[in-house]
């Protein structure tokens, strides 16, 4: 045992620190869908005016700068629509700067990871820690070729990170791209124009408490209305006092509508954004806010009523119902999601999986939900795999981190306690300790199901084996009670077996001799073994 790391004490994860709930506009005119393209192109360019300069100033950047910026946006737009672009550039800086950090880790761990395969022999096996040498001197050769490239691609990384570079791209990079390869993205140029600029567009503001409605610059009323403050070049669009166009349609929100009607009647911070989807041809608004993040319970609390063991997998999630001393009740579920597609396909499947997760978690009655705390960013490197590459794609598909923020966010909606557990040796263990007892004529248990157990049983404390080893004084409860399934104070524990006459526990029903008197055997038998051997009384005397 020696060699396994350690295992880190499971937690109760915070939950989500803001909602965003969309929907769609409807019921336009032609005029509408004019005032929103003048605006969103009008603002998307002062964005990518303010982006470059925010870029150029680079860590040389300091409040004034961010309030000479403000001065400069605000006579063609307004002081709101000035501040929500500077936001936005800020913001998006500091992402490209975190992504460049990340980005050097992962050259280092790769430059690391090829410096110790090739300073090993051809063909030396490696260990579960750490990988072995290459199989022949040709992948050697490339192996050594990809050494320099990435030592290449490192400096060039820590130079940018020196200087405060970074690489940012309105509209995405791969839109970007996509303009060369139209044929291979099914695009026409029309086409690609369209959804490029539609993706450069800029019709977001920041919420503000104490205003009305709590937005001044995109306002919902509770009853619907949307209108949102022109800019100053096009205010001669306005159809409302004070530089405000109305648009034509209502719009209403299904999912937390009455939270959001709430903090629109006090005048509560909400920010808004609205896009353009071009390929459906829509509109929608996104509504968003923060929100206190909703103290956790204690540990102890959350597993009062036991817990569900939850394994998840490139495909399904692996679920188990355990009672209070970790036994599994009942029979294991599986929730299956599809993860090829767009985006929005995948993170729909992964909301519906773990919709029907929480709705069968609560007919349980348990109040917790252990899953693992899976982190792949080292797991899925092209250096320490090599060429596994289909294991490569696999852990690379698990969405991980979607799949925690999204199940924190609904779990937190419905009451339920997200627990997060060490993932090491769970699926190993699981299968050996529970895969083969819990296996039947009638149930087949699988890998993933033992693992969620494993899952279930390490957040609630216990071991993940099914019994710890006797006592050593005489193997008997000296030392203390051998099982773990029940705790020491749990009613008949300590109980007799009960006393069930029959074969089973070799017990004899009271009435035994006149039933043998009466009975004649079915078999025949041989003499002397139905013999009865008396002791002689004269043996007796002397």
């Amino acid at each position: 045992m020696g060699g396994l790391r350690g295992l880190a004490a499971p937690f109760v994860a915070l939950g989500p620190s803001g909602v965003a709930v969309r929907t769609r506009l409807k019921q336009f005119t032609t005029m509408d869908v004019e005032v929103l393209r003048q605006v969103g192109a009008h603002l998307g360019a002062l964005a990518s005016r303010d982006l470059k300069a925010r870029c150029r100033d680079g860590l040389d950047h300091d409040a004034g700068a961010w309030a000479a910026r403000k001065r400069e946006l605000t006579p063609d737009s307004s002081a709101r629509w000035a501040g929500a672009i500077t936001k936005a550039s800020h913001d998006q800086w500091a992402l490209a700067r975190r992504c460049a950090h990340a980005r050097i880790q992962s050259l280092e761990k790769g430059v690391r990871t090829l410096e110790h395969r090739l300073s090993l022999p051809l063909g030396q096996k490696g260990s579960k820690r750490a990988p072995g040498g290459y199989r022949s001197r040709r992948e050697w050769h490339a192996k050594a070729r990809r050494l320099h490239m990435l030592e290449d691609r490192l400096a060039r990384a820590r130079a940018d990170w020196e200087a405060g570079r970074v690489r940012v791209v309105r509209g995405g990079k791969r839109m970007a791209r996509a303009r060369h390869h139209l044929t291979d993205a099914g695009l026409t140029e029309a086409g690609w124009r369209e959804r490029w600029e539609s993706a450069r567009w800029f019709v977001q503001a920041d919420g503000e408490s104490g205003k009305r409605f709590g937005n001044e610059t995109i306002r919902i009323s509770p009853d619907g209305e949307v209108s949102l403050r022109l800019p100053a070049p096009l205010t001669h669009l306005a159809n409302a006092p004070h530089g405000r166009y109305v648009l034509t349609g209502r719009v209403a929100f299904a999912h937390r509508g009455q939270e959001w009607a709430d903090r629109v009647a006090a005048n509560r911070a909400v920010a808004y954004r609205i896009h353009h989807d071009t390929t459906r041809g829509r509109w929608y608004v996104t509504a968003s806010w923060q929100k206190p993040v909703t103290r956790t319970i204690p540990l102890a609390a959350a597993l009062a009523q036991g817990v569900i063991g939850v394994d998840m997998n490139a495909d399904h999630l692996a679920a188990w119902h355990l009672d209070l001393h970790g036994n599994p009740t009942g029979n294991p579920h599986r929730f299956c999601y599809d993860l090829t597609g767009t985006a929005d396909h995948r993170d729909a499947q992964v909301r519906h999986a773990l919709t029907r997760l929480l709705h069968w978690a609560r007919t349980c009655g348990v109040k917790a939900i252990a899953v693992e705390d899976l982190d792949f960013t080292a797991e899925k490197t092209r250096e320490k795999h090599g060429a596994r590459r289909r294991f490569r794609q696999l852990i690379s598909g698990m969405p991980t981190g979607r799949l925690r923020a999204r199940l924190t966010s609904m779990a937190d909606a419905t009451g339920i306690t997200i627990i997060a557990v060490d993932p090491a040796y769970t699926s190993r263990w699981g299968a050996q300790h529970w895969q083969k007892p819990l296996t039947s004529t009638i149930r087949r248990t699988t890998r993933h199901d033992a693992a969620s157990i494993a899952i279930g049983r390490r957040a609630q404390g216990f071991p993940i084996r099914r019994r710890t080893a006797p006592p050593r004084t005489h193997q008997s409860d000296g030392c203390g009670h051998r099982t773990v399934q029940a705790g020491p104070d749990s009613p008949g524990r300590e109980g007799p077996r009960p006393c069930i006459p029959g074969p089973r526990t070799r017990s004899v029903p009271p009435d035994t001799a006149r039933t043998r008197a009466t009975r004649t055997p079915n078999t025949v038998r041989d003499v002397r073994s139905v013999q009865e051997w008396v002791q002689h009384s004269l043996l007796l005397t002397e």
